[in-house]
């Protein structure tokens, strides 16, 4: 996932730190000494980790927007005839301290929160969207902007320019900047209000996950899980002073990777139930309420903004463009994805049958009983293969190699860079030709006060306009092996660190003059295309090769394994493609309500939108319920989830060009880089996969590798 804090970077889509900005200053005595104040001095700006105190935050955010909005509006005020320069370029260059306060203080608190942060972070997101409203609702701003617009044929823009030019246009307006006063008025409120609700329900969430891990007490209940878990689980167990027991984290999707070990159904089930429960309990984390009005406030915003629902207005500058078309996208997926679950169900309720369990197949049963039917199939135990999946193996002769051997990449771990937390690495990023690119952060495994799932951002964004260089990170959510034990890691982990670094060589490669378009700033249905493209390769047999090699011997898996692995890719797709499907259609379900529909009953909600749209099957749960879908909520993704399916579309068919011209090569890497990877927001999402592919993306690859078609 490429995290997109609506309430963190909200205010700094047109802005990035410069490393010409060594003039700030001000009179405040509480910002002296403080490290936001002026461009970090390591390499690329990376920040300073040692010197930043969580105090640090307030009041460089405060600062930061004192001194965007003394710099927007002198851009408004500007006696001078408006011109890209002295209004768009402007533009771009503004807000450098608030950029770089946002952009560490984003990471920190997704990825090494606590209580103080959390408290500035409710405190500061309802400033930060006033912040916001302040820019794109200044009439005087918006009116600059629209007379270059309009006197752009004379202008004779380079394309870049054009599109920046283009692209500020419609964020003003779909901003509200042509409303009346009274409406803009109107908006602001609702900014405030929905800001402020993201950000508490970010860290109720957090809160519900952490108190939700399962406790166990007695070793039996745990039968069947593999002994590097088990061990990990008395770790978490041991830092909780729950000393003698075993304690199993959430994670951020309904299911839990544990399921298909535990051999003890009750045991199954109450892993189950507190994932499925953690946020409706009725106590202080309970999120209902919060995501209900801000679904209300979402359709109110869009009304008044002049769109029938939220979708539609989000989607205007999306490559689906707009909900019709992600609809007439899932009709085409819908009735092939359950139609494939239920015989994988009739599959799963014949084991149990044979079994003599005396049971319907329930959600917490499956992940159990089709790793028994995948092993009957297949004969792949995933205890079997972990073994060649060692973690720094695959991440450095596995997701560099593919770098390297694509793109000419090289790596070199640096330890002379603070981190903010020990398990963090740091890597400098060589280009082809020796030039560095920019810096590589990694963070792994999972904590208590780190939120579910993985993501990449940037610490530092590329401009050629400001001289900056990208500083990138991708956070995971990985096992930690217990003390002198290797971090043996799934298949489907391994896919996880692929698809993150994809998002990295995107930000990597970044070639732009300005901020805003700079890779990875890209529409939400086009972000995710580099990073899906990017799983392909764990497979490739000439990296596969080179990664998967046993922890203790160095021999490589052994070609039948290989094969079982690739064999069994397709296992389970039309489960795995449902629950995606029903968290997309229900995301869509809660963005098309409109104006005049009153506050809504969660529970009711869900069910009656799954039913609607044929995903209700009580075999298969929606791989995230509303009350804990992060992604929509309070990660930029509203109305977006379904660009992981569009963008998949996208990456099968991209793959299945590469595989017709030659694969991994050097020269595929090269066009696929210059065509799609560094082209960031500069141009039609459209026109960039035509002149890349050769085509409009069609549908096919994408059934034939979920296994849909063919059977």
């Amino acid at each position: 996932m490429k995290k997109v804090n609506r309430l963190l970077i909200i205010t700094c889509v047109i802005v990035y730190v410069s490393c010409t900005d060594n003039s700030t200053k001000t009179g405040n005595q509480a910002l002296t000494g403080n490290p936001f104040l002026e461009a970090s001095t390591l390499p690329f700006q990376a920040p300073a980790f040692d010197k930043i105190k969580d105090s640090d935050f307030a009041p460089a955010i405060e600062e930061g927007m004192k001194q965007q909005q003394d710099e927007i509006q002198k851009i408004a005020d500007n006696a001078d005839a408006p011109t890209f320069e002295n209004t768009l370029t402007a533009l771009e260059k503004s807000g450098q301290l608030l950029t770089r306060v946002n952009r560490v203080f984003n990471l920190l608190t997704g990825a090494n929160t606590n209580q103080q942060l959390q408290k500035v972070q409710e405190e500061e997101a309802p400033k930060l969207a006033a912040n916001n409203d302040l820019i794109y609702l200044n009439t005087k701003l918006y009116q600059r902007v629209n007379t270059v617009y309009q006197q752009r044929e004379q202008l004779k823009l380079d394309p870049e320019s054009e599109h920046l030019l283009e692209y500020y246009l419609q964020k003003f307006e779909l901003a509200g900047a042509k409303l009346p006063d009274s409406a803009k008025n109107t908006l602001k409120a609702l900014n405030q209000e929905e800001a402020t609700l993201m950000a508490k329900f970010t860290n109720q969430l957090l809160a519900a996950a952490k108190n939700g891990a399962l406790v166990i007490s007695d070793s039996a209940e745990l039968q069947g899980l593999p002994e590097g878990e088990m061990k990990a689980a008395a770790e978490v167990a041991k830092s909780k002073n729950l000393d003698g027991k075993w304690v199993i984290s959430l994670q951020n999707t309904t299911q839990q990777p544990n399921l298909q070990y535990l051999t003890k159904r009750e045991t199954r089930q109450k892993l189950f139930e507190a994932s499925w429960m953690r946020t409706e309990r009725g106590d202080s984390n309970d999120t209902r309420k919060i995501i209900a009005r801000i679904a209300q406030l979402r359709a109110q915003k869009a009304a008044l903004l002049g769109f029938k629902n939220y979708a539609e207005w989000k989607l205007k500058d999306q490559m689906a463009q707009n909900p019709e078309a992600v609809e007439s996208f899932f009709s085409k997926l819908v009735p092939a994805a359950t139609a494939k679950a239920m015989r994988e169900a009739a599959d799963i309720q014949s084991l149990i049958n044979q079994q003599k369990g005396g049971f319907q197949l329930q959600p917490y049963d499956w992940n159990y009983y089709a790793e028994q039917v995948r092993k009957a199939k297949y004969n792949l135990d995933e205890n079997e293969v972990k073994p060649y999946f060692e973690l720094n193996s695959v991440l450095q002769n596995g997701v560099f190699y593919a770098a390297n051997q694509l793109y000419g990449l090289t790596f070199k771990e640096r330890k002379d860079l603070p981190v903010y937390q020990p398990d963090v690495r740091v890597f400098d990023v060589f280009d082809k030709d020796g030039k560095q690119l920019g810096l590589f952060y990694c963070d792994y495994f999972k904590r208590d006060n780190k939120s579910g799932g993985a993501w990449m951002d940037n610490m530092v964004g590329q401009s050629h306009l400001l001289g900056t260089n990208p500083v990138i990170y991708n956070v995971c959510n990985f096992t930690k092996p217990a003390p002198g034990q290797p971090a043996l890691i799934s298949f489907s982990d391994v896919t996880t660190m692929f698809h993150e670094f994809g998002h990295g060589l995107h930000g990597l490669f970044a070639n732009e003059q300005y901020p805003s378009l700079a890779s990875p700033n890209t529409a939400n249905d086009f972000v995710e295309f580099p990073s899906q493209f990017n799983e392909h390769w764990a497979l490739d047999p000439k990296v596969f090769g080179h990664y998967a090699v046993h922890y203790k011997t160095g021999a490589p898996m052994p070609q039948v394994l290989v094969d079982k692995i690739k064999k069994a890719a397709k296992f389970n797709q039309g489960y795995a493609l449902t629950e995606l499907l029903a968290a997309a259609n229900l995301d869509i379900q809660w963005h098309t309500l409109t104006s005049t529909d009153s506050l809504q009953d969660v529970d009711k909600f869900e069910i009656t939108a799954l039913q609607k749209t044929k995903l209700l099957l009580a075999q298969v749960p929606t791989r995230y319920r509303s009350s804990y879908f992060l992604h929509i909520w309070a990660n930029g993704y509203a109305a977006g989830y379904y660009a992981y399916l569009w963008t998949e579309m996208l990456d099968d068919d991209a793959f299945a060009w590469f595989q017709q011209h030659g694969g991994l090569t050097r020269e595929n890497g090269q066009r696929f880089r210059d065509m799609i990877l560094s082209k960031g927001n500069t141009d039609s999402y459209a026109k960039m996969y035509r002149d890349f592919a050769g085509h409009d993306p069609v549908i096919q690859p994408m059934l034939e590798n979920r296994g849909l078609v063919g059977e």
